[in-house]
């Protein structure tokens, strides 16, 4: 069993900066690529942004140059660094990763439970 649990979620001001983390622990053999996604309310999710396991990144438009997607493999870790934070990021905040947990050629997806950021005007 895989669990990816998220933190670092909360209330800030337009304007500010919060950073999320989310860890992947259990049955892991490696980790592929990680992401971070976002469901506002009344809208669909969508992707904000995603790691490879080589450290390549790509990033949604809406926020290219405000966040930074990192990793730590040796901890299993991804993060969101958020910064100069607008209202309309505010949102449940997803991390998945890819995993393979038996060395073969199967990767399953494994999903967070999710943490609130809200942006306060």
């Amino acid at each position: 069993q895989v669990q990816l649990v998220e933190s670092g979620g909360g209330l800030v001001q337009a304007g500010g900066s919060l950073r999320l983390s989310c860890a992947a622990s259990g049955s892991i053999f490696s980790i592929g690529a990680m992401g971070w996604y976002r469901r506002a309310p009344g809208k669909q999710r969508e992707l904000v942004a995603r790691i490879t396991s080589a450290g390549s990144t790509n990033y949604a438009d809406s926020v290219k140059g405000r966040f930074t997607i990192s990793r730590d493999n040796a901890k299993n870790t991804v993060y969101l660094q958020m910064n100069s934070l607008k209202p309309e990021d505010t949102a449940v905040y997803y991390c998945n990763a890819a995993v393979n947990i038996a060395g073969d050629n199967n990767w399953y997806l494994y999903w967070g439970q999710g943490t609130q950021v809200t942006v306060s005007s």
